[in-house]
């Protein structure tokens, strides 16, 4: 999947969490850094790839990226796997924690959010033809539909015109049909 479909299936997760469990009381700032956050982890399993939309929204992220890709073994690889996805959600437990003494927003949205991003890159490539290696170090690649032919091809016409519509429609389905909540939680945060 193409950068910006791996966006709109990150807030399409954090979407669906928001409308399925109860709200909690969070900060503006808070809410702000986990969407941020939810926006990252939806494009930080293709960091294993030297031109990966995350690259290229770092200062310098080109000459970051030619350093760091080649210990990820290649796209594909570590990042698209549970072990990646356990590695990952550490490192940026970590790493916000660290934060935590700087920046005074709830660290523990602002992950889940991140982890919700990450996981839904994965389940978005699993229905791509080249599938995701879930059990990283096997060598094998599960996709969905199991038949490869079936799946979908990364930016194709189908990921374009049928992919990111449906995502776009879900999304306004959600708002359409939780719109209470979403005023209640404007109300809350924006006076």
């Amino acid at each position: 999947m193409t950068g910006r479909t791996h966006d709109l299936a990150a807030f399409t997760a954090l979407n669906t969490i928001i409308v399925t469990f109860p709200l909690f009381h969070i900060s503006l700032g808070t809410a702000f850094f986990a969407f941020s956050a939810n926006m990252i982890g939806g494009l930080t399993p293709d960091i294993d790839q030297p031109t990966g939309d995350l690259w290229h929204k770092l200062p310098a992220g080109g000459v970051y990226s030619r350093v760091f890709t080649p210990f990820l073994g290649g796209h594909r690889h570590v990042s698209h796997s549970l072990l990646g996805f356990a590695l990952f959600g550490f490192l940026s437990h970590y790493l916000l924690q660290l934060a935590n003494h700087v920046i005074l927003v709830n660290m523990n949205i602002v992950w889940w959010s991140f982890m919700i991003g990450y996981g839904s890159h994965l389940i978005m490539d699993t229905f791509t033809r080249e599938g995701v290696p879930w059990l990283f170090p096997i060598p094998i690649k599960f996709g969905f539909p199991p038949l490869e032919f079936l799946r979908v091809r990364t930016g194709s016409f189908v990921e374009k015109f049928m992919v990111f519509p449906l995502l776009i429609l879900i999304n306004a389905y959600l708002i359409y049909a939780n719109y209470g909540k979403y005023l209640t939680l404007l109300h809350t945060y924006i006076k």
